[in-house]
């Protein structure tokens, strides 16, 4: 097996894409949330064109869907590689400017735009092993968006190796390139049809050598509350205050378990994200996290069970309790095709990097794929500190990266 010699990309890529504006928007009721999405999907079909990709499409929703054709006489699954262009909502996305520390000799990472935003290993473990790495981070005022232009920058990199290599063999590729993810909708109108695969992988994890087969199953739950209002000054065991009702109920969780804060490894929870209330209205939304579908039951059962009882001391006002599937453990059906796994931890160990399989406390695209027919696991893309204005990535672990998907691929081919 020859070392594969790469004239690697992946960065110069990344650092041009996190410069365009990509925040998804939770509140929007359009698809994409935000049209500005596409100007990412623009480019990167542009750069497909560039490299030689003849079988190109960005259609009415902002997805890009590409082809890499086979170059085997071999019957090879048609695998996908998948990333999503949006970064999340919760940081500042616009006017990105990236940093790249060179060299970097260990000790605190201090941002230069905000000096009360500093990297520092001991929040970050995984920093103390980058000693003489380059270290790419945001200038402190805005998320850096290596979730997941890190992992659009290294599948973009591995298409063009394939193209400057036709002699390495592959079967077909197809590339998937979808918007939305970070607000629970990245596949909602994907063409599962247009996109053929059989396979699919999601380059979107964080640590170096890490390959995901397992994540959270997710719901989301909204509590609406309907009070009574009166004048306050004539509101004397008249008034039922939305308000303190729903304060009342998230009061009434535990306080010691069962909350992100609290909770680590396989260990699920209920998570109030939202409440929008008036004396008379109040709407409370949740999310509940377990890696198995009887806890998302039983926490969903407990939220119920408190809301019930609270509202037995309002007399007069009531609720609806409304429960809505978000994704479930892709680890259920990727259990049925164990190679799928496999041959990932062995594309890792191939990079010379050693493979670790984890589970993730959160979920992907993947996870929807996965049971839209599409078994798919989740790949390190090299990002740490998500979703922060201390967001950090390794140029060096992004090209690990890249020859993780090029040694995939070549897996899938010698193995068929």
């Amino acid at each position: 097996m020859s070392e594969l010699k790469i004239n690697f990309t992946c960065a110069e890529r990344f650092l041009k894409y996190v410069k365009v504006d990509t925040q998804s928007d939770h509140d929007s009721n359009t698809f994409p949330s935000t049209e500005k999405q596409k100007d990412l999907a623009i480019i990167l079909v542009q750069e497909l064109k560039e490299i030689g990709v003849n079988d190109i499409e960005m259609d009415e929703y902002g997805y890009v869907y590409a082809t890499i054709p086979s170059n085997t006489n071999k019957r090879v699954p048609v695998i996908c590689l998948c990333s999503h262009m949006d970064t999340s909502p919760d940081a500042p996305g616009n006017n990105v400017f990236p940093v790249i520390h060179k060299n970097y000799q260990g000790g605190d990472i201090v941002l230069p735009n905000d000096n009360s935003q500093i990297i520092k290993p001991d929040e970050y473990p995984l920093l103390k092993n980058k000693t003489g790495e380059d270290i790419i981070t945001t200038d402190g005022t805005t998320l850096l968006g290596a979730d997941d232009k890190a992992g659009i920058a290294e599948i973009m990199d591995a298409v063009k190796y394939f193209y400057d290599n036709p002699e390495v063999k592959h079967g077909k590729i197809r590339i998937l390139f979808t918007p939305d993810e970070e607000v629970g909708h990245g596949v909602d109108n994907a063409d599962m049809k247009k996109l053929g695969a059989e396979i699919g992988y999601t380059i979107d994890g964080s640590d170096l050598g890490s390959v995901e087969n397992e994540t959270f199953s997710a719901d989301a739950v909204t509590i609406k509350i309907s009070g009574v209002n009166v004048h306050p000054g004539f509101g004397k065991n008249k008034i039922e205050n939305a308000i303190k009702i729903g304060g009342k109920i998230i009061s009434k969780l535990p306080q010691d378990s069962l909350s992100p804060e609290t909770t680590e490894g396989k260990e699920g929870f209920i998570h109030p994200v939202s409440l929008k209330a008036e004396v008379d209205s109040a709407v409370m939304k949740f999310i509940i996290r377990d890696f198995e579908t009887e806890g998302l039951i039983e926490k969903e059962n407990l939220l119920k069970k408190i809301t019930e009882e609270t509202l037995k001391e309002y007399k007069n006002s009531s609720y609806e309790f409304i429960v809505e599937e978000s994704y479930r453990n892709l680890k259920m059906i990727l259990d049925k095709r164990p190679e799928i796994v496999e041959y990932a931890l062995e594309a890792v160990k191939r990079s010379g990097v050693k493979p670790v399989l984890n589970s993730i406390r959160g979920g992907t695209d993947g996870s929807r794929l996965s049971f839209m027919g599409l078994p798919c696991p989740n790949i390190f893309a090299g990002g740490h500190a998500f979703h922060s204005r201390k967001e950090w990535i390794s140029i060096q672990d992004m090209q690990k990266a890249v020859e993780t998907i090029i040694n995939l691929c070549i897996i899938w081919e010698e193995k068929s």
